[in-house]
């Protein structure tokens, strides 16, 4: 443009300034985004933020507490045997599996071990706690990608493992079963093969959603390649279970430690998958799922004859010293520090949880990925808030 006169010298430097105004207004800091404290991707009250270019996130920092519930001075206030009815609410869906880590180092400290028997059964009662915990995820990961369907199943299938649950402890989701020195009671009549029933048809929902969602090309779409944890950053993080398995690395404390329970009396895998992807946490979950009934199956034919009570005293005063117990609950390695200074409670007791230190990766994970991901990765990476806030 030539410019000539005054008034179209005016014009030009009024367009261009115009011009200028509208580039100020259009132009944006970025977005933060409150994902939660209610939200479906995060499995109860916890709260997400992240910040935002366009689509993608720049940042990311879970924030959690909201259900705080003191557990660990909760269980400094009461005796031994109340702790399990306590304890069994931190990860609600592995309910009977929080229960065991702490029973055992309540056994260390007293020098107490139970019976056969009694270590079998609650070996028993571990895996399904396993199976009711991760078949929900198994269905609860369809609904996060939009396929309803899968989650129905999962709830059909997993009343099965409540009923048994609920048919030898009377309770379907806090079953207080576990005792210092052994178990509450032994398994009702019939008990047995109603269970090895069940276990068929957990193996049957395994295929059907290996069938359903699995096979799916939007499923694969929206996970394959999405949110990879290289085993090397996993394990900086402290990740465990089969988050930390998806990424190749083969830990499994049920295997690779020395435990008074009965898995070393059966013949079973531990599943690994190298991709490190949510698709590689989803299909070890699965085959988790499967290889438990297999367990469960052959700890109930070798199940032995005896007594499923040691012998303690009636009030329970555990010796003066410390205990550290681990096991491989559902969601990863839980343990309980226990210091014990002769009372009838635990004068100090430290919960190591798995939820806890699987999220604390996310403001590593999370960060590059699109929105819809975020959803993928929380729901991939699987955790409970009672897990996570104790």
């Amino acid at each position: 443009m030539t410019v000539t006169t005054d008034w179209q010298k005016s014009a030009y430097i009024g367009g261009q300034a115009a011009d200028a105004r509208i580039n100020v207004e259009l132009e944006t800091e970025g977005m933060t985004l409150n994902l939660g404290p209610q939200h479906p991707a995060t499995h109860g009250t916890l709260r997400i933020v992240v910040r935002l270019d366009g689509e993608q996130v720049v940042w990311a920092e879970p924030v959690c507490g909201y259900m705080h519930r003191g557990y660990e001075k909760l269980c400094e206030v009461r005796t031994y045997p109340q702790v399990t009815t306590l304890i069994n609410r931190i990860d609600w869906l592995g309910h009977f599996a929080n229960e065991v880590p702490f029973i055992l180092a309540a056994e260390q400290l007293m020098g107490v071990e139970a019976p056969p028997r009694a270590q079998y059964i609650r070996t028993i009662f571990f895996e399904l706690a396993r199976q009711a915990n991760l078949g929900l995820f198994l269905g609860d990961m369809g609904v996060q990608l939009g396929a309803i369907t899968p989650v129905f199943f999962a709830f059909r299938d997993r009343e099965y493992l409540l009923n048994l649950m609920e048919a030898a402890t009377g309770g379907r989701f806090h079953p207080n079963f576990d005792r210092i020195g052994g178990i509450k009671e032994d398994l009702p009549k019939g008990w047995i093969d109603e269970c090895k029933g069940a276990m068929k048809r957990q193996r049957a929902f395994c295929d059907e959603i290996e069938d359903l969602l699995m096979g799916n090309e939007i499923f694969q779409t929206r996970t394959r390649g999405i949110g990879v944890i290289p085993a090397a950053v996993g394990l900086e993080y402290g990740l465990s279970g089969a988050n930390i398995r998806a990424s190749g690395v083969d830990w499994d404390i049920r295997r690779d430690e020395d435990s008074p329970l009965a898995w070393k009396h059966a013949d079973w895998k531990v599943w690994t998958h190298p991709d490190g992807d949510s698709f590689a946490r989803y299909w070890v979950r699965l085959q988790e799922v499967r290889e438990s009934t297999y367990i469960v199956e052959q700890l109930l034919d070798g199940l032995p004859a005896g007594s499923i009570q040691a012998k303690v005293p009636r009030i329970i005063k555990v010796p003066a010293g410390e205990a550290w117990m681990h096991t491989e609950n559902p969601l990863g390695e839980m343990g309980y520090y226990v210091v014990s200074q002769g009372g009838l409670g635990p004068y100090r007791c430290k919960i190591r949880t798995p939820s806890f230190n699987n999220i604390s990766i996310l403001p590593w994970l999370l960060k590059g990925v699109y929105v819809p991901d975020v959803i993928t990765i929380l729901a991939s990476l699987y955790f409970i808030l009672g897990d996570i806030d104790r």
